[in-house]
């Protein structure tokens, strides 16, 4: 049993989702990385002015540095609820002037009153963000240079942080979702002419076996053109096989219709009633022969036309009287009453006239042989949608639990018969859209009922 591969559609979905989920993630660590940096940014501009302004506030009075820190800057750093500050000022000697003098110091020595780093530390077991400024003095009391130190810890630039990427990934995950629902409106879009190439392969007659000439993308021209390769093998393969089987009931029929005149020859030759009994034997066989190589030609020409050939419009009438002549012989066994009615006016249908006229003459030699004792009747009648045309005998006729069956070739419920005759109607008539159906009649005989589709209607 072969492996059941996944659809093109559900593979084109799962590798674009993986794509998107990958984006995703690369976009969401991008995103907590720049939230980050955005968020220290805005943070530490703060702690910078912060250190700025209380750098601004050391004096020198009286030959001693003194310092009075500026309300400003702890409102100007609590801006931030969740945060606590720290601070020190360090006189140039490096003693403390005031603040934690366990602060961390950077070391990094930046110019007095120039642009400062902000760095990660820790202090009191909490991650913090510390900076640095330097003033310098030269009063002849207080010379060098006074850092001030000040450190925040990061609650509220890490919660900033954390809702920034929030936001973003709530509009990565709303533009996954649109850029996923447009990629399944996409793909099935796309994959629509695959659907197509399909529908014309699945709806197309069984006999036939044209080329496929619709429309394709670029994409699907090989498939396209590996089938219509196939499909002209087949064809090809099909051909010769019904060359073969013509060919064959051909030359079939010359040495039997010779045999037949020799065995007619010989039955004239006077003979022991046991000869004469086994020459009527092998006449009918040859008979039987005959009969079966005409109808091997008949479905072999029926095949070959059917799909190939255009339906053109046909006197349905002129074709049943066609038929009649050429599957009545002209002598038989017994005494057959044949009758023709018609309709008033010609009746016209859609169809091929060649094929038409065999099943109509397989079903009177199928009737003729196996059906009408003394009576054969052919009518055609024109209905609101269809035109039936029925061949009615006077014999028993088929059981109607074999009527789904006799339509088969070769079928063993033909008794006395190939069962070619009934397959070869059925056949015509479904390359006609079409049906083959049967009918009995009480006490009146059997009828086999042709229909074909009316596409004009009865005529006023």
């Amino acid at each position: 049993m072969a492996h059941r591969e996944p659809s093109l559609f559900t593979r084109l979905i799962v590798l674009i989702s993986l794509v998107l989920m990958a984006g995703a993630a690369a976009l969401t660590t991008a995103a907590w990385y720049y939230a980050r940096e955005a968020a220290n940014d805005a943070y530490d501009r703060l702690l910078v002015g912060a250190a700025y302004q209380m750098a601004e506030a050391l004096n020198v009075q009286g030959g001693t540095l003194t310092v009075e820190l500026p309300v400003s800057a702890f409102e100007l750093l609590a801006n931030s609820e969740r945060d606590r500050i720290f601070y020190k000022i360090v006189e140039p000697g490096g003693r403390t002037l005031t603040g934690y003098a366990d602060l961390v110091t950077p070391e990094n020595d930046a110019p007095a009153m120039g642009s400062p780093d902000v760095r990660d530390g820790r202090f009191k077991g909490v991650d913090v963000r510390v900076t640095k400024v330097g003033r310098s003095f030269s009063d002849p009391s207080v010379q060098g240079r006074v850092d001030v130190v000040v450190a925040q810890t990061t609650e509220a630039r890490t919660a900033l942080a954390r809702e920034l990427t929030l936001r973003a990934v709530a509009l990565i995950i709303v533009m996954s979702a649109l850029a996923l629902g447009g990629a399944v409106f996409a793909i099935r879009y796309a994959l629509r002419p695959i659907g197509r190439v399909g529908a014309v392969l699945r709806d197309r007659d069984p006999h036939d076996v044209t080329l496929i000439t619709v429309s394709t993308p670029r994409e699907l021209r090989p498939f396209v053109s590996a089938a219509n390769a196939f499909i002209a093998r087949l064809k090809n393969r099909m051909d010769l096989m019904q060359q073969f089987i013509a060919d064959a009931a051909h030359q079939i029929r010359t040495p039997l219709t010779a045999l037949k005149a020799q065995l007619q020859l010989l039955s004239r030759q006077p003979m022991d009633p046991q000869a004469l009994q086994y020459l009527t034997r092998v006449q009918e066989r040859v008979d039987q022969l005959s009969h079966l190589a005409g109808q091997l030609l008949s479905h072999a020409m029926v095949n070959h036309r059917a799909g190939a050939v255009p339906l053109e419009p046909v006197d349905v009438a002129e074709v049943v009287r066609r038929a009649i002549r050429e599957a009545v012989p002209e002598t038989l066994d017994r005494d057959v009453l044949i009758s023709l009615e018609l309709p008033p006016v010609p009746v016209t249908i859609a169809g091929d006239a060649i094929s038409l006229k065999e099943a109509v003459k397989n079903v009177i030699d199928n009737a003729v042989r196996h059906g009408a004792p003394s009576q054969l009747t052919l009518r055609v009648c024109q209905k609101l949608h269809t035109v039936d045309i029925e061949v009615k005998d006077d014999g028993p006729g088929i059981p109607p639990e074999l009527w789904s069956q006799v339509t088969e070739r070769f079928s063993a419920h033909s008794p006395g018969g190939s069962g070619l005759g009934l397959s070869i109607a059925a056949n015509v008539l479904a390359a006609c859209s079409g049906s083959l159906s049967f009918r009995h009649e009480d006490g009146n005989g059997f009828v086999v009922i042709m229909s074909l589709p009316n596409e004009t209607g009865p005529k006023a």
